[in-house]
């Protein structure tokens, strides 16, 4: 159990005002756990306004929990973990679950007007679609819509290796055979694409509908900054919200693995909730209710490290697209 009180994550309800964000984001920045790390890494949390907080935040976490910039071009799971002695690690540990990135939970509601299933590498497209599809075959969800959203990628070799992905060739390809395993669909669906060979600009949308009548949706978004990256999180949200008409009534649960809620679920709320005003809840999978196992090391200290410091930098975005004028976020 946690040495830390539960930190919760900023709340977004349907008809989302921004005007109580900043508080919530100062909440979860400052919290106890926060203060305890960066203690053991050295520095002194500054008593500033959450703006500049933030920016402090930056600095600090890219000097000593950024291990994927200490390792430039490689995924997430192809760092190398440096070494903590046991108290470290165990400080690490309790923080995280303090912060919403160690244990699963349930959804907050019963019914959801859209479902999203985030990508990522292909473990996480199996594990994630597997469990958005138990959530629903066990009565736990009901859901109008459901959306997997990836990109790209191209998927390693590792990856291919994964059951049922032999025959995938991008992280796309991983999502449709997760949602096509896990909701039983058949056919090949209605497909859109871009023209040309694919790069960072590209695009495509597989439409399903499952046994159930639910319309299932799988979506590789382009980059909206092509000439340097590949789609992130971001972009996928704003892909997908550009092909449906959300409403501001519109209740949204987004399903990740544990340790990405924090960011995701700010990303989600700046792209989502600021623009259309939807509420959104955000849950990471049961590793013990899915098929498909972690990773060696999915949860290591660094990796737990490296995904709060990705926290902080999506509620500084989030603070930042909640304080400027409507009319230009």
């Amino acid at each position: 159990m946690s040495g830390f009180a539960p930190v919760p994550l900023p709340a977004c309800e349907p008809n989302f005002q921004p005007d109580a964000v900043a508080a919530e984001i100062e909440t979860w920045v400052s919290a106890e756990p926060i203060r305890a790390l960066v203690d053991r890494f050295g520095g002194t949390l500054p008593a500033t306004a959450v703006g500049p907080l933030l920016t402090w935040l930056d600095g600090f976490s890219g000097e000593h929990w950024d291990f994927r910039k200490k390792a430039a071009g490689v995924e997430r799971d192809q760092v190398r973990p440096p070494h903590f002695d046991r108290a470290t690690a165990q400080l690490v540990t309790d923080a995280a679950t303090a912060l919403q990135l160690v244990e699963p939970r349930l959804p907050a509601h019963r019914e959801y007007d859209h479902l999203l299933v985030l990508g990522g590498l292909g473990r996480a497209c199996l594990q994630r679609t597997e469990y958005a599809a138990r959530l629903i075959d066990q009565g736990a969800v009901s859901v109008a819509e459901l959306a997997a959203l990836g990109s790209f990628r191209p998927l390693t070799t590792a990856e291919r290796e994964l059951p049922g992905l032999a025959d995938s060739g991008y992280e796309v390809d991983a999502m449709d055979a997760g949602v096509r395993a896990a909701f039983r669909l058949d056919g090949p669906g209605l497909r859109e694409s871009s023209d040309g060979p694919v790069d960072h600009s590209s695009w495509s949308v597989r439409t399903y509908r499952s046994p159930a009548g639910t319309a299932v949706r799988v979506l590789a978004a382009p980059s909206s900054e092509p000439a340097t990256r590949r789609a992130n999180t971001p972009d996928t949200y704003e892909f997908w919200a550009r092909r449906v008409d959300l409403r501001a009534t519109d209740r949204i649960l987004v399903v990740t693995s544990p340790i990405y809620v924090p960011f995701q679920h700010a990303d989600a709320l700046r792209m989502l909730a600021l623009r259309y005003g939807c509420g959104i809840d955000t849950i990471g999978f049961d590793p013990g209710a899915v098929s498909v196992p972690l990773a060696p090391g999915a949860t290591n200290p660094d990796r737990y490290l490296q995904e709060i410091r990705s926290g902080l930098l999506s509620m500084m975005r989030l603070y930042q697209a909640a304080s400027a004028p409507a009319a230009v976020r």
